[in-house]
């Protein structure tokens, strides 16, 4: 039950495996939170972790309608928990990145025209071309990406225009495919969302214009000069002329991440009991919203240490590359979003622990002897000068960056000589890999973002100002502390506490941000001034550290050309 009568703002996350609500007050306190869990709550479809799976085309993809009876389920709860929804001023959302849905001549019209009476799922049946979204996980485009990756000439120039190279899960080549599999489809298609803009648009009552950062991971949308990148339109509709059809199906992008959509749809006043003055603003992707939940300052990095790794940091400067991402800042112009994102993060992790526990017969605590082996070791396993450096890449899965086959490679390397040879010589395994692994996934981290780092303070060398750790690793406090020794940090690691609810505050944040700016305020501004950092940061390992983060950018030189090595191997099929 809500207490008071001030404004109230409302986050959505629309994720893989669930849908999550977030009411926060002016001042970002969280008032409630309501998540509906796929697999766990909804009824009809046959789905695991929120998806559904043709292993023979790689595909992976979820039910839109699934997503409809979430809606309406999340918002009982909160009436059911007496929120005053009435209270609510304003909404924002989150989606998973990348994918899309595909919405029919019939869809606008039947989101005008909501009956209160029904649930959402029943009434939108018809409102959609393709009854799936392809979710990130999709690896089924390979084809299509090749495509995209000459189409201006090398994925050096897509990712100087996109701000990415192509990969599987971006909508541009989803998009392609769809108009080959499944042509009457994409005919039928009158418009095309992203998840965040659909969150906006079943909230709006209309279909809702596409999110300025969002729009980033589509290969479609030229960063520099904002704007449909014709070309790429050309490729993904077919051919040049169904290019001009296939913009008016994605429709205009807004530049402000603030602008107002407009009011919320009239099923939602009557249904559940929203103010009819309450206001929809754009919603953005998970990762944006993520960077905006802190918030982050230029020159902080945030490591996410989940089941995959991924690396954040905002910057102004425009710096794009094939081996990572740019995106448009979801709210402040001139500022862009680096992100790194690494299908191998915790679960390699936990081969190598596991395989640790089997030797040691641990039944504990199944990371103690991880942790204890992870800080025994040297840095890169060297007591010297004259050692080698013992570095390796550990890739259970497939990866994305450095697109290498699933596999375990391990090199000396010699960094006065420059000398690499791939060895085991000197490594004990399993009780080396602990240190090793992590050494390998900061050490990857640190090579592809160094050229957007400069000296935070005087007489010290690039590095972030902050680093901040969030996700399930983040409470390990050995990996702590080799995040400070490999990507240094001026002031220092710190563990963000925002629990799983990023996604979400960073929406809720931006709708507060949106409704309550004066003049032009930037969000940094006015969320700076409103986020207590001491509810949410805890310092949990130093940073810097004079001669061990040098050392650790000698390694990085060996990295790339480890890297390099088993890439070159890869394109002559050799591994």
């Amino acid at each position: 039950m809500t207490n008071g009568s001030g404004p109230l703002y409302l986050g959505f996350d629309l994720s893989t495996q669930q849908l999550k609500g977030v009411v926060v007050d002016s001042d970002l306190k969280v008032v409630d939170v309501s998540l509906f869990d796929f697999d766990a709550e909804s009824k009809g479809f046959a789905i695991e972790k929120g998806v559904m799976v043709n292993e023979a085309e790689h595909e992976v993809f979820a039910p839109v309608a699934l997503w409809l009876q979430a809606f309406d389920h999340v918002l009982q709860k909160f009436v059911d928990k007496k929120v005053d929804v009435s209270r609510i001023r304003g909404i924002s959302g989150a989606g998973q990145q990348h994918g899309s849905v595909f919405w029919s001549a019939k869809g606008e019209e039947l989101l005008k025209k909501l009956d209160p009476s029904k649930g959402l799922q029943e009434q939108l049946v018809e409102a959609f071309a393709h009854p799936y979204s392809p979710n990130w996980q999709d690896a089924s485009t390979q084809k299509e990406c090749d495509e995209f990756d000459v189409a201006l000439g090398n994925p050096e120039a897509l990712a100087q225009s996109t701000g990415s190279k192509a990969h599987h899960r971006f909508t541009g080549p989803q998009i392609l495919r769809l108009t080959r599999k499944h042509p009457e489809a994409y005919k039928k298609t009158a418009r095309i969302s992203l998840v965040s803009s659909f969150v906006a648009s079943v909230l709006l009552g209309a279909v809702a214009p596409i999110d300025i950062s969002d729009v980033c991971g589509m290969d479609l949308w030229n960063i520099n000069g904002g704007k449909w990148d014709e070309k790429l339109l050309e490729l993904a509709s077919g051919s040049i002329s169904t290019a001009g059809e296939l913009k008016q199906k994605l429709g205009k992008v807004h530049e402000d991440g603030g602008y107002h959509l407009g009011h919320i749809s009239p099923y939602f006043v009557k249904k559940y009991g929203f103010s009819p003055e309450c206001t929809v603003v754009p919603s953005t992707g998970d990762n944006p919203a993520t960077i905006i939940a802190l918030p982050l300052r230029p020159l902080d990095a945030m490591v996410s240490l989940g089941t995959s790794t991924t690396f954040l940091m905002s910057t102004p400067e425009y710096r794009p590359d094939p081996a990572y991402h740019f995106f448009n800042h979801p709210t402040t112009a001139g500022l862009y979003m680096f992100m790194l994102c690494y299908k191998n993060g915790g679960l390699a992790r936990e081969h190598v622990r596991d395989a640790i526990n089997k030797t040691t017969g641990n039944t504990g605590n199944v990371w103690a002897d991880f942790d204890k082996l992870c800080l025994a070791k040297p840095p890169l396993g060297t007591t010297n000068d004259t050692d080698l450096m013992k570095m390796a890449l550990y890739f259970s899965r497939p990866e994305i960056v450095p697109n290498l086959p699933a596999g375990e490679w391990h090199f000396n390397y010699d960094p006065k000589t420059g000398a690499l040879k791939e060895s085991l010589e000197g490594f004990n395994k399993p009780d080396d890999d602990a240190r090793t692994i992590v050494e390998s996934q900061f050490l990857s981290c640190r090579f592809r973002s160094q050229n957007l780092v400069h000296s935070p303070a005087k007489g010290l060398p690039p590095q972030p100002r902050r680093v901040y750790l969030v996700g399930g690793g983040s409470r390990n406090k050995a990996i702590a502390k080799l995040a400070g020794e490999i990507f240094g940090g001026s002031e220092g690691v710190f563990k963000l506490e925002i629990g799983e609810n990023a996604c979400a505050l960073g929406a809720a944040y931006k709708a507060v941000w949106a409704i309550e700016r004066k003049n032009g305020e930037k969000f940094e501004d006015l969320v700076g001034k409103r986020w207590k950092e001491e509810d949410f940061v805890e310092k949990i390992a130093d940073g810097y550290q004079p001669g061990v983060f040098e050392k650790y950018g000698k390694a990085v030189e060996g990295f790339a050309k480890m890297e390099a090595e088993l890439l070159e191997r890869r394109k002559q099929n050799k591994i």
